[in-house]
Order: C-alpha cells, then structure tokens, then sequence
C-alpha cells in the first residue's frame, strides 16, 4: 500500500517520481538539519554557512544548474519540491530558494562559460552563497530609477551605492548587482560582486517583523573595482534580463503560499480535535468545521491552479500575467486563510511557540516581494 505521501503526490500529475523521491530526501534533511534549529536561527537573526554546505552536500541547492557545473540537471518540478518541504515547516526564512532559483539560474541563462565555470560550483556546493542585489532606498518597486552606477576604467567597472532589503545579504558571497552605466539613462546592467572586494560593505541586519531568520541586510559599494569579465550578459540588457526570469520567481511565492496554505490547515484540523472547551472539541462547533471546509475550498483550488502554473513553466510556456496571478491569488489567499486559523486557535494563536503565529507573520511580506500586489494587478491589465 502506498503511503499517505505518495498518496498525495499521486494525486499530483504535475511531479514525477524523480520529484517523489528528491522530496523524500529534501523532507529528512530538513527535518533533521533545520526544523529543530529555527528558534535559535530567529533569535540570531541569520542560518549558519554550515547548514549551506550540508545542504550541497546533500545536494540539496541550485538543483536546476546542469551536471556541467556540478548541478544535479533537474527542472522546476525539483525546484517546487524544495521550495514546498521548506514552507511546509515553516523554513521560508532559510534563504535557499533566492540562492538556488533566482541567482544560479541567471549565471545559467546569461554568464559566460568561465563564469559558469567558476561560481556555479561553488553555489552548488554552498561554499558560495548568492544574492541578487536589486532593491534600493526609496525606489520601491522602480527599478529603473535605481542610484547605483558603474563606471567603465581599463578592463575595470567602479561601482558606487547602496542596495537594501537584500536576501542572505550577511552570508553573501556573490552578488549579481545592478548598476546603471549613466546614471540619466534607465537601462540597467548586472555585474557580479564577490563580496571579498575592498570597497565592499555589508551594512547592519534590518530588522523585520517576520522572517527573524532570514539575514536581510543592506549592501555598500564605495569605489568598488570589478574586473569587465564579471559583467553578466551585455551592457545595458539587465532590465530585460530580470523581467525574462520574473514570471518564474513570482510563481515561486504562489507555491510558497500554496504549501503553508496546505500544511497549516492540517495543523489546525489537528489542533481543533485536541483542543476542548465548553465539553467538547472546538472542531465540533459548527463555526470551526465551517471555516475550516471554507479554507479546505479555497486551498484545493489554488492548489490546482498553482499546479497548473507550475507545469507551464516546465514547459516553458509560463507568461508574465499567469506568473503575476499566481503570486497575487497566492499571496493574498495565504494571508486571508492563514489569519482564519489563527484566529481558530485562539490564545494559542498568538504565541509564537506555535506555528502559525509564525507563518501568519512571515507570510505578510509575500504582498510586497517580488512585486507588491498592487504592481501584480497592473501587469495583469496589460492584457485585459
């Protein structure tokens, strides 16, 4: 007989079993390696480097970068996979997912052979962690206005400003960084920063009200020199290379959303049958099992459709507007039903020695990341 896991992912056409099986080995290592350290992480305010390299030890990271570079060649489906073990326990704050699906993937697409050849290794391995360093103070989500210049020397680029709200910005070793080459002009170019560079800073870990494990810091450039080789694809392209990678990356936070959406609502089915007031369970009043049916309903059809986005993506067929929907329909479903099961919680709910009190403030910051949702409804009219 098959067991309740294979089960469900049976249920699951979008995986295979390769994927079946990758999710069984990322499900113990987090288990072991990171579910029983998450409290001291938040406290700490950053996950240790030596967790990384269990992680590429494990093969665990940067699962879609090809055998070439030391990658396992997997697809999307493995990427899912881990990004759905991790949220399932609540693990959002471990900064694999930028690393692995957002920084690798753009050395894989626009980096030359001698770039692939000397970091992507490594970022396999988790002796280098990688950033992508976009944000900056006061821009929000325009890019194109950002501050940050590179001027062009011999052979050299000297970069000069500040990025923030970067991702393992305190465990970062590489950062793809973007730069204008004038500063009047809006067209953007990605250089990448190893950050052993003398000019090169890391500014205090921001403080945030979820995601305490998650090291978010700000970035300093004061006069840095980086070799023209470091330059990532052509000058003047970035733009248009970060919008090619967007759809992805806020697909990505759709199926964050969908996990914690899943595995929260078996938590709190659990925690209403063991919990008892007035004499009987709180799941056998009828307003309990009534939210919960309505949560169940919406989960089931987000589950469909962030599946369904998932498989376009495999195939390659994943637009900028379905990518936009499933961050949108993802995020904001996430914080409406997450706030439902705490509330079935009670006082409970509140204390963050349980995990939904953790998960519903994390998952807050999914309406502003990668595209506040505001910005999700304006690329989804384009093609009204």
């Amino acid at each position: 007989m098959a067991s309740p896991q294979n089960q469900d992912i049976s249920m699951r056409p979008v995986f295979r079993e390769d994927h079946e099986q990758f999710r069984e080995q990322a499900r113990r290592f987090i288990e072991r390696e990171i579910v029983p350290h998450l409290h001291a992480w938040e406290a700490e305010g950053i996950v240790p480097k030596s967790v990384w390299l269990k992680a590429g030890e494990a093969g665990l990271l940067c699962s879609t970068v090809p055998e070439a570079y030391g990658g396992a060649g997997g697809d999307f489906g493995h990427s899912a996979v881990m990004i759905e073990e991790l949220a399932r326990v609540n693990a959002t704050a471990v900064g694999f997912t930028t690393h692995s699906e957002i920084v690798a993937p753009y050395i894989v697409a626009y980096g030359t052979e001698e770039q692939k050849q000397r970091w992507l290794p490594k970022m396999v391995s988790g002796e280098t962690i990688g950033v992508i360093a976009m944000s900056e103070p006061g821009i929000g989500s325009d890019l194109r206005s950002m501050r940050t210049t590179a001027v062009r020397g011999d052979d050299i680029y000297t970069i000069n400003g500040q990025k923030t709200f970067i991702t393992n910005g305190g465990n970062a070793d590489l950062a793809v960084t973007a730069t204008k080459l004038d500063p009047a002009a809006k067209e953007l170019t990605l250089i990448c920063v190893e950050t052993d560079q003398p000019g090169f800073s890391k500014g205090r870990r921001l403080e945030k009200i979820g995601l305490k494990g998650q090291d978010t810091s700000e970035l300093f450039f004061d006069n840095v020199s980086v070799p023209m080789a470091n330059r990532l694809g052509e000058e003047g392209q970035g733009f248009k290379y970060l919008t090619h990678q967007l759809a992805w990356e806020r697909t990505i936070i759709g199926i964050r959303a969908a996990a914690s959406i899943d595995s929260l609502i078996e938590q709190t089915i659990q925690y209403t049958r063991d919990r008892k007031v007035f004499g009987k369970t709180v799941f056998d009043f009828q307003n309990t099992k009534f939210k919960l049916a309505e949560c169940k309903a919406q989960a089931t059809m987000l589950r469909v459709f962030v599946d369904d986005c998932l498989a376009k993506a495999m195939r390659g067929e994943l637009s900028a507007e379905v990518g936009a929907m499933c961050k949108l329909m993802g995020s904001e479903m996430q914080g409406k039903i997450l706030d439902e099961l705490l509330q079935l919680h009670g006082g409970y709910g509140f204390m963050s020695e349980y995990m939904i009190s953790r998960a519903w403030v994390d998952a807050r910051v999914a309406r502003i990341y990668g595209g506040t949702s505001e910005i999700m409804k304006e690329i989804i009219s384009r093609s009204l």
